[in-house]
């Protein structure tokens, strides 16, 4: 096990990691291993089938919290069981660490795994489905919490999406790197921006990011397992939960899976249209967390094209 070289984000040695998940786990024999790959949060692999994550300092993301995460997951579990998500066994502060021991997801991460054809659509079917069914939570619940930021009403929502349009269309005018489509940045937000409407706009509690490094999927069958990682959740229209997912080649799975819950109307899909643009827009722009990848850009620009074909 490597240590960290930051004394204020510390790997715990394996006799505290295990007294403390022996609290709410007492068969707990070793520590298997250590992910370093979650950024805000640190995961010890206890005996192959539990993890125990403890909160790192905020680096990036400032509503990023575990005890928001163990609210959300532990919902699921009492009003959609079904949806598979980890299972919280315990939850607990010591010092300065901040824990949660929840079951580990099957599968692996989407990212290590090459998706095509009808796997693929099977595969986003079943993860619109689940989001579909996450996002049919009552809202208040979370709202009362004071966990969740975000949109307070749908003026908010719509102010957000907005805004994702019109930034990144101006960043990208006023830099010098060559923009891909014939229209203007700014024209194509102000299109898109016609497709939100004034009123009847969702607020749901979100996800964040149910990308390739959060669903979980079977490697063998390729089946979908389920969804980690709630720490990053607030409150905004549930489209934001799909923008992770552009390409328009997608987009008939994405339909058939989330629609399963509840049909959807044009207004919600000039709404996610919106949302992916603004997105990808970002990316294009290097806007975001993190430095700029000049692969994300490059694929952003290709996705923003094939985009532009079906608008």
């Amino acid at each position: 096990m490597n240590r960290s070289a930051n004394p204020a984000d510390p790997v715990l040695d394996q006799a505290i990691v295990l007294r403390l998940v022996r609290q709410h786990l007492r068969s707990a024999s070793a520590v298997t291993t250590i992910d370093e790959t979650g950024g805000e949060a640190r995961a010890y692999v206890i005996d192959d089938k539990y993890i125990f994550k403890t909160q790192r300092p905020h680096r990036v993301r400032e509503r990023t919290s575990i005890e928001k995460a163990v609210f959300f997951e532990s919902i699921l579990a009492k009003d959609l069981p079904e949806v598979s998500v980890p299972r919280v066994l315990g939850y607990g502060r010591e010092g300065n660490i901040e824990y949660v021991l929840e079951t580990r997801m099957s599968g692996v991460a989407v990212r290590n795994v090459t998706l095509n054809g009808p796997a693929r659509r099977k595969f986003l079917e079943d993860l619109e489905r689940t989001l579909g069914r996450v996002h049919s939570l009552t809202l208040d619940q979370f709202e009362r919490s004071s966990l969740f930021p975000g949109d307070r009403n749908e003026s908010e929502v719509r102010s957000r999406i907005v805004d994702g349009l019109r930034r990144p269309a101006e960043a990208i005018t006023s830099q010098s790197d060559g923009w891909p489509l014939d229209i203007k940045p700014v024209a194509l937000a102000e299109r898109m921006i016609k497709n939100i409407p004034n009123s009847g706009i969702a607020r749901v509690a979100l996800h964040s990011n149910p990308g390739p490094e959060h669903v979980f999927i079977d490697p063998t069958s390729l089946r979908f397992q389920g969804l980690i990682d709630f720490g990053d959740a607030y409150i905004s229209h549930p489209a934001f939960d799909m923008r992770r997912w552009s390409s328009p080649d997608d987009w008939p799975a994405f339909i058939e899976g989330y629609q399963s819950e509840e049909p959807l109307n044009d207004s919600f899909l000039g709404i996610w249209q919106s949302i992916v643009v603004g997105g990808l827009m970002m990316t294009i722009a290097g806007m975001g967390f993190g430095p700029p990848r000049p692969e994300r850009r490059l694929a952003a620009i290709e996705e923003l094209k094939e985009m532009a074909a079906e608008l």
